[in-house]
């Protein structure tokens, strides 16, 4: 029997590599020194990824 943590992670599809180019040059453009939020940055590309979205809306936020 899978867990809900193992069921949610395989329904994650591959990450959409044209979002994560588009919301990392929206990154570099944004009032604030390139890097300068690391690993948060890292984070919100894989997130444009995983939604296919260069600006995201996360809706039902949960920390794990």
């Amino acid at each position: 029997m899978s867990s809900l943590l193992d069921r949610t992670l395989e329904s994650i599809p591959e990450l959409d590599a044209g979002a994560m180019k588009a919301a990392r040059e929206r990154q570099d453009v944004l009032t604030k020194p390139q890097g300068s939020l690391g690993r948060l940055e890292e984070l919100s590309i894989q997130v444009a990824g995983i939604r296919g979205e260069a600006v995201p809306r996360i809706e039902h936020k949960v920390v794990v």
